[in-house]
């Protein structure tokens, strides 16, 4: 049993005066686990008896792993970020084109006609564009579905989340039809987040961006006044609500200068999360500054109002080291660094299908830049990980299909899906 990697170091060596004092403990399958136990010392926040960051320890270890690779895949897109199915009971997958085109696969071919194509009103491209797709929960035939993509109003960039009407027979959505739900400006063109998906409680999730430019200059993933930098909850799916609701259980409902769509906050560009589809889990991936990328968990049974640290910490290191107070943050999963060659985290999905057996419950994400594709898997109360496929490929987000087998979108045009090599 080899204990290769352990979480870094919580401070910068200058930052803080820590002594870490290392401590063998036993998951439930018996693998030791090296956590590092941090003790303040010195002018530390939490010398002064503040809780410390929540975080679970991670460890490698030779638990068995798939050996992965690419199957045929379906090639002649422009620009492809995204790929779902719509959970109606059909093989369909839909395409989402950054340029503003949602394009329909069947029986491994492009249909012609696009679902929609609103390229007239998306302001592409770099970080901005059509970005996300979320068709609504329930099985059976669908009569609308939501997108979030950027836009430009009075020559402000906003984010725009809408809600169009299609014909389920003709698998044609009429751009006249949308409703927008929520309109939110973005001061910058990066950052934009962009991911929408329902959860398993039929709320829908809404992931923003910090707001752009680098670090976070006007402190939005930290100021719960504002949409920025969060995770958000929104019942969109009363007959009678042209936009939405807020649930009454979100943790901010209620709180002063607090918006109470927030579900979470601290994030720097949320670009990609999932749910796991048999327990609720979910799983966020956050594109780091300069050093950091990381993998962000909650539990199904969490009541939301999670700070995932950013910009006080990137991953678990300092990013503003005065003041740099992680009290009260959620630590992520897994971190790994720019050093190597990645350099944009995207975040995937739980294993759920049947094809692949010895993926069941692991975890698989990738980076967009290296194309790398890795697996974390829960080891009693650590995580163990490893590296399963280097595609060579921009990654540019993980999709699911009806039957929980999981697909990569490479930005250059196609979509394939990930099948075992041995």
């Amino acid at each position: 049993m080899s204990l290769v990697s352990i979480f870094r170091s919580f401070w910068p060596v200058d930052a803080r005066t820590i002594a870490r004092a290392p401590v063998l403990l036993a998951t439930s399958l018996g693998l030791p686990i090296l956590l590092l136990v941090l003790v303040p010392g010195g002018g530390s926040a939490l010398a002064e008896g503040k809780s410390p960051p929540v975080f679970l320890p991670l460890v490698v270890n030779n638990l068995a792993w798939p050996t992965l690779g690419l199957g045929p895949g379906v090639t002649g897109f422009q620009t492809p970020v995204l790929l779902i199915h719509a959970g109606d009971g059909s093989n369909r997958l839909y395409v989402v084109e950054q340029g503003g085109r949602i394009q329909l696969v069947e029986d491994g071919q492009i249909r012609p006609a696009p679902l929609l194509d609103i390229t007239d009103r998306v302001t592409c491209c770099g970080e901005r564009g059509l970005l996300g797709l979320a068709f609504p929960p329930g099985a059976g035939p669908k009569d609308h579905f939501y997108v979030n993509y950027t836009a430009t109003e009075e020559g402000q960039l906003v984010t725009r989340v809408s809600r169009f009407a299609m014909d389920s027979d003709s698998q044609v959505a009429d751009p006249k039809s949308e409703q927008v739900i929520l309109t939110f400006p973005q001061p910058y063109s990066n950052h934009n987040g962009g991911h929408l998906a329902f959860g398993p409680d039929g709320y829908l999730y809404i992931a923003t961006g910090d707001g752009g430019s680098g670090g976070d200059p006007q402190n939005h993933a930290q100021n719960l006044g504002s949409l920025l930098g969060k995770l958000l909850r929104v019942h969109v799916e009363e007959g009678s609500v042209l936009t939405y609701t807020t649930p009454i259980t979100n943790p901010f409902v209620g709180q002063a200068n607090a918006r109470p769509e927030i579900w979470a906050y601290g994030l720097r560009n949320p670009w990609r999360f999932s749910f796991d589809r048999e327990t609720g889990d979910l799983y966020l991936g956050d594109v780091g500054q300069n050093a950091w990328e990381e993998i962000d968990y909650q539990p199904a049974n969490s009541p939301g109002g999670e700070n995932y640290g950013w910009p006080i910490l990137e991953g678990t290191h300092c990013y503003r080291a005065d003041p740099c107070d992680p009290t009260g943050t959620v630590l992520p999963i897994w971190e790994y660094s720019q050093e190597n060659g990645d350099r944009s985290v995207i975040g995937g999905f739980v294993y759920r299908g049947q094809a692949i057996p010895g993926m069941q419950g692991v975890y698989l994400f990738g980076d967009w830049v290296s194309g790398r594709i890795w697996g974390l898997r829960r080891a009693g109360d650590a995580w163990a990980h490893s590296l399963l496929l280097e595609t060579g490929r921009n990654v540019a987000s993980f999709g699911e299909d009806a039957q929980g087998e999981l697909w990569i979108v490479d930005y250059a045009g196609g979509v394939y899906p990930l099948v075992t090599s041995q």
